[in-house]
């Protein structure tokens, strides 16, 4: 099962201000929520009882019993991770060079293992075969979501499959304008809200090709105008907006994408790769041809 913080974190910025307050309450200590009753909960959150309901509707949780025991397994796994680790927090004035690298890379693993459980496995096999068969593979980002971009590109290209990575939104839109059914359109933005990137994923919609969303926001922008999402888990803080959990966590996805694609096309992965080798293997230093 999906755990329900990174859930519900995915889900907050795109609810509406009374849910997102009963969201703000839950995320800012599960533990403490975890012990309140319903009452206790909208009036903490501004609110009302229903709207509590309303959110665990939005998370897929049949009732607010169910929704309390499950924030205090989760509050209390993550309590003690945050204390063995004193990480998932902000980087304060005070924090010694000991302390910034147990919370960004205690982040950023955290990042990995909560994306893993949060992939829908049914969008993922869906991009996966269409990215097999695709005539070409367009990636869209932008900023920090270029360089997903390139990566999943030059893992693509590697073993024969036709790619493009754009991050110039002419360029992308250009692009995009010239995909035809057959072809995949895979957009990558954190947010799912950087407008270049949603405005190209559905012009190459409108023009017929598969299209993916690589984002960690389940009801942006972006997510909404694809036919398949993938959703990241990752929490960014004040220095962190853009930070490399998000990409770590989205290089993760690009990973587990390009894999798969490259088992369900065996033969001829092994073949590519096999004379990409060769073909950069005299530029090694220790390369028989270089003796």
């Amino acid at each position: 099962m999906n755990e329900l913080l990174p859930k519900l974190r995915g889900l907050a910025p795109s609810l509406v201000p009374s849910l997102r307050r009963v969201a703000d309450v839950l995320l800012a200590d599960p533990g403490v929520a975890a012990g309140l009753t319903i009452s206790d909960l909208a009036t903490a959150a501004h609110t009302s009882k229903t709207t509590v309901l309303r959110l665990c509707r939005e998370l897929g949780v049949p009732s607010y019993r169910d929704l309390r025991v499950r924030l205090a397994a989760e509050g209390g796994r993550a309590e003690a991770r945050a204390e063995r680790y004193a990480a998932g927090a902000d980087i304060s004035r005070t924090d010694s060079l000991d302390d910034v690298i147990a919370k960004i890379t205690f982040a950023d693993s955290q990042a990995i293992a909560e994306t893993a459980r949060l992939l829908d496995r049914d969008h993922l096999a869906a991009a996966v075969a269409a990215v097999a068969a695709a005539r070409r593979v367009d990636v869209f980002g932008v900023g920090a979501s270029a360089f997903v971009a390139m990566d999943l590109q030059q893992k693509l290209h590697r073993i024969g499959l036709i790619s493009f990575s754009w991050s110039d939104q002419h360029a992308a839109l250009t692009a995009a304008a010239l995909l035809t059914p057959g072809d995949v359109a895979i957009a990558i933005s954190h947010t799912g809200s950087t407008r270049d990137t949603v405005e190209t994923i559905g012009l190459a919609r409108r023009h017929g090709a598969t299209t993916v969303a690589l984002t960690a926001v389940p009801r942006s922008p972006l997510a909404v105008a694809v036919d398949h999402q993938l959703i990241t888990a990752s929490r960014e803080t004040t220095f962190r907006s853009g930070a490399m959990a998000s990409r770590i966590a989205a290089l993760s996805v690009v990973d587990v994408l390009f894999v798969a694609v490259a088992q369900a096309r065996y033969d001829r992965t092994v073949a590519a790769l096999e004379a990409t080798r060769k073909a950069v293997g005299i530029r090694r230093f220790d390369s028989d041809e270089t003796r």
